[in-house]
């Protein structure tokens, strides 16, 4: 890096010099020494000094340089020196530690290899990875990186996912499993289908997200920048007024004018100005590092200022897809039978309810026997041929008064039952949910005890499915019978109630209310652009338990952010007092000044580790107050969650038996 360079250069010339004066060398060769210290210190922020003054902006670089050049006027070229070096050298420290931010960003792109082997026709060609075109077949051998998102079409292996997802352990894939591009492959071989060009892939996005999140500025950061300028201003004439007044009472000029730039650089707003920045950008490097992507320092900044949460349920609490949770046969049948029989007839189907059921029956350690006769009908069911008997896995119909009871007490559970049916007699019932997110009841119980609020869960299924899974997931406040309008306006609703409201959704049909909301988020909404449009913020590995840590470490991003005003503030009035109430040596009112400003660049850093994200995860997690154990809590359903006549979602959720084919 260049700053690195320069400032190398002129410790080493300053260092010459003094060695020189230290052994009474010629004084012709120290001022030379240290002349060139000047030039290669001093010529990079005189440039943008004067850069910024053409464009009648006051820079703190030329401040600084000025005071230098005042103190080689005056006949004190070592401390003019000694000011430049520890400029110079505290600007190439601010900068090596910036870009570690950067070259996280950075790293992520060169994730995906260079080369692809690609299948075609029965030969393998190796190609650039940025060549690869949509519907390319891929040759992914052990321990390569994938070069492209796609599909596996055949093999299986185990694949880190870690610099994507931040998941610890690998994720084993198999036929029809979606694998991102700079992910590692483990033992096995994989052939994969190219879904998306290199442009598009997940790296590509996520560092697209950070980029533009690190180009971004704060509303702290902003309000400083504005102040800066009228403050630099301040500056200049207050060092006017601490040179020219102490004259008028008979201070000799070479004194005044030493303590005038003493005063210049020390009530200088250096650390002020980088408070700010390092510990949000860290914060954003270290969240995406781990599977939160988050699109700028504001949205951090709000993120950290959350006073409620929003949830939606289905994909966001639930895992998005139905499992059987409970068979009810009828006398005469088994459990095991009736379940068989109805994978057997589901299973040509591709419905998620067809799908739930066959994982079902093979979870079980059955084997359903093979179907004939398949027939599909839209918001009915199936019917197929199983072994010479009539077969059908339908919704609720009237009449069927054997399992009636049964399917009353399944909807009234908040589940979708569904009718087996044997040459036209009810021989049981299966009862279907969405099943509760492993990690949501904890999660759910950390944003209460972060926000000191109840989260609010908004959805468009019924009030009685949503209340059974808020009982389950520890929430007391349910919104049910939602179109995507109604969510929004349940949003706008808490916010003028004075929350600032963070909405957790799918980031599809939650789109509108991702957008009301003072912060999106957007679960496992890597792949959607309208995710990605609508939301602040992705979680990418869809876990739930991430945004609990994310906001604790977008907390602790402020907490530093004041620490850091904090010690800049306090020491450029603990300089200034001490420059106009007594006499502060130049050098060590440079070192004061620019040890601040190195020290809030690197307490901002400090966000960067991954211990950071381990911290923020226990802060997440620990409860000081003792609050109420998840799933404990009474459920109260607002007059909102009531379905109305204006809402069709109200009524046809599918915890009410629905089944749309």
């Amino acid at each position: 890096m260049p700053e690195v360079r320069w400032a190398a250069a002129a410790l080493a010339f300053f260092l010459a010099g003094g060695l020189v004066q230290l052994l009474d060398g010629p004084q012709p060769l120290a001022w030379a020494l240290y002349l060139c210290c000047y030039a290669t210190g001093g010529w990079e922020p005189a440039w943008a000094g004067l850069t910024a003054l053409r464009e009648r902006t006051l820079d703190v670089d030329l401040l600084m340089v000025l005071a230098a050049i005042g103190a080689l006027a005056l006949g004190q070229v070592f401390d003019g020196a000694l000011l430049i070096v520890i400029f110079a050298t505290s600007g190439a420290l601010e900068t090596v530690a910036t870009r570690r931010t950067a070259d996280a960003v950075r790293g992520l792109t060169d994730l995906a290899p260079e080369q692809a082997t690609v299948l075609a026709g029965g030969q393998e060609r190796v190609v650039p990875a940025a060549d690869l075109a949509v519907g390319d077949v891929v040759l992914v051998r052990p321990g390569e990186r994938v070069p492209a998102d796609g599909t596996v079409l055949d093999g299986g292996s185990d694949v880190d996912q870690a610099s994507i997802t931040g998941e610890p352990l690998p994720v084993d894939k198999a036929p029809g499993d979606e694998v991102w591009a700079g992910t590692s492959n483990g033992t096995g071989v994989l052939t994969v289908r190219v879904d998306r060009p290199a442009a598009e892939a997940v790296v590509a996005r996520i560092a697209a997200l950070v980029e533009e999140a690190s180009a971004t500025k704060a509303g702290t950061q902003l309000f400083i920048e504005k102040v800066e300028q009228r403050y630099s201003m301040g500056v200049v004439v207050s060092t006017l007024a601490v040179f020219g007044l102490p004259q008028l009472f008979g201070e000799p000029l070479q004194e005044a004018l030493l303590r005038a730039m003493t005063f210049m650089i020390v009530a200088s707003p250096c650390a002020v100005v980088l408070s700010t920045m390092p510990p949000l950008l860290s914060a954003i490097a270290n969240a995406s590092r781990h599977g939160v992507l988050i699109r700028s320092a504001v949205v951090l900044e709000q993120l950290g200022a959350t006073t409620v949460v929003a949830l939606d349920k289905t994909g966001t609490l639930t895992d998005g897809t139905p499992a059987v949770v409970a068979v009810r046969p009828l006398p005469g049948t088994t459990g095991d039978e009736l379940l068989a029989l109805a994978a057997a007839a589901e299973g040509p189907s591709e419905h998620p309810i067809g799908r739930a059921v066959v994982t079902a029956a093979r979870v079980a350690g059955l084997s359903p026997a093979p179907a004939t006769d398949f027939r599909a009908a839209v918001g009915s069911g199936v019917q197929a041929t199983v072994e010479g008997r009539a077969v059908s896995v339908a919704a609720p119909a009237p009449g069927q008064e054997a399992v009636a009871e049964l399917v009353a007490q399944e909807q009234a559970a908040g589940r979708t039952a569904v009718v087996v049916s044997v040459d036209g007699r009810p021989a049981g019932v299966l009862a279907l949910a969405d099943r509760l997110r492993p990690e949501a009841a904890d999660a759910v119980a950390a944003l209460r005890r972060q926000t000191r609020a109840e989260p609010v869960l908004l959805t468009g299924d019924n009030a009685g499915a949503a209340r059974a899974l808020a009982i389950q997931a520890g929430l007391g406040d349910v919104r049910a019978g939602l179109l995507p309008a109604d969510k929004a306006a349940a949003v706008s609703e808490l916010q003028r109630a004075g929350h600032r409201v963070t909405l957790i959704g799918d980031g599809v049909n939650d789109a509108p209310a991702l957008a009301t909301a003072d912060v999106g988020v957007a679960m496992g909404g890597i792949g959607s652009d309208l995710a990605l449009q609508s939301a602040d913020a992705v979680v990418v590995r869809d876990d739930l338990a991430a945004l609990p840590t994310v906001i604790a470490l977008a907390r602790r991003a402020r907490r530093l952010v004041v620490q850091n005003l904090v010690i800049a503030g306090t020491v450029i009035v603990a300089l200034v007092t001490w420059d106009l109430i007594g006499t502060l040596p130049l050098a060590l009112g440079v070192a004061g000044h620019e040890g601040s400003t190195v020290l809030v660049a690197l307490n901002g850093l400090r966000l960067l580790r991954s211990s950071a994200w381990r911290t923020a995860a226990r802060e997440a997690a620990h409860d000081p107050s003792g609050g109420s154990p998840a799933g404990q809590r009474p459920v109260r359903t607002s007059p909102a969650a009531t379905p109305s006549s204006t809402s069709p979602a109200a009524g046809t959720a599918t915890s009410q038996g629905a089944r749309s084919r």
